[in-house]
């Protein structure tokens, strides 16, 4: 059993994502360089996303707001749903950050911000805000964690005794949690105790096939067909907002081995793309249920 602790990027990302559901949407792509090209000694990368109830000449203030301060947009993405009043913007840009210094840049969208009544409004800037560690190939979990200085802890929980106020007091300072094997329900309590987001992976051979060892009842059934889904966790089992899903063809050829280990490998990509996902500002809430997922 394993819970993993994240620490984010920058600022922490909405909260309440669910399914992602499109219904109308525009993307922009200007010319420049992607952020993950090398750009000029001068020039760094940002990010920027924004919700809010919609309104006439939100692109334009934002796009304003960048090129007032000498910045170039790379990309820009706009979601608005049809017959539903809000609006969503997720913007890429490079920017000198001697004539754009990096406080201003959050108190400039702040102000954008708090004049459209924005439910979110993050900015991020990779190479100046905390970063994500890079996992060298090759190398055990643990050795990976002591390079890094990133805690570890052993919490053995039992279904009588799941140990939250411990775990919670160990996650306190953390942005969000990752579930990973955690073959425990987090209960409400926990939930609205930490107050972040927690993400969670499992396989899409539920709710078909419960119990023990699902993998194996699958593949007596003939299953041509898995997959997994990252969601964010919810009080109700596996039924939070998804963030990300993926699905894989099995067939005859597969014996039991080769069918789980297609199903492992599903689980981890979906599950990385999931993390990447967030940690990029891509995911926004999107009414109850649902994300938007840029």
């Amino acid at each position: 059993m394993m819970m993993m602790m994240m620490r984010r990027i920058s600022e922490r990302a909405a909260t309440g994502f669910s399914k992602n559901l499109i219904l109308r949407s525009s993307a922009s792509r200007f010319h420049g360089e992607s952020l993950d090209s090398s750009v000029s000694p001068v020039l760094i990368p940002g990010v920027h996303v924004f919700h809010c109830q919609d309104a006439v000449g939100i692109v334009a203030k934002l796009s304003d707001c960048i090129a007032a301060k000498g910045g170039n947009i790379l990309g820009y993405d706009v979601f608005v749903p049809e017959n539903n009043n809000v609006f969503y913007s997720r913007s890429e840009f490079i920017f000198d950050p001697v004539k754009w210094p990096r406080q201003q840049m959050s108190e400039d969208f702040q102000a954008i911000a708090q004049r459209y009544g924005a439910m979110n409004s993050v900015v991020r800037v990779p190479s100046i805000d905390p970063n994500n560690h890079e996992r060298a190939s090759n190398t055990h979990v643990m050795r990976f964690l002591e390079r890094h200085g990133i805690p570890y802890h052993y919490v053995a929980t039992t279904k009588d005794n799941k140990r939250e106020d411990e775990i919670l007091e160990l996650v306190k300072d953390t942005d969000f949690l990752v579930l990973a094997r955690y073959m425990q329900i987090l209960s409400g309590k926990f939930l609205k105790g930490y107050g972040n987001d927690v993400i969670n992976i499992h396989h899409g051979l539920l709710p078909s096939f419960k119990g023990g060892y699902p993998a194996k009842q699958a593949f007596d059934a003939g299953v041509k067909l898995i997959g997994a889904t990252s969601h964010f966790v919810t009080e109700e089992l596996d039924a939070g907002p998804i963030i990300e899903q993926m699905v894989e063809n099995v067939s005859h050829r597969d014996n039991l081995r080769s069918f789980v280990q297609k199903s492992e490998d599903l689980e981890k990509k979906c599950l990385t793309k999931a993390i990447k996902s967030y940690c990029e500002l891509r995911v926004l809430p999107y009414g109850t249920n649902k994300t938007v997922v840029f």
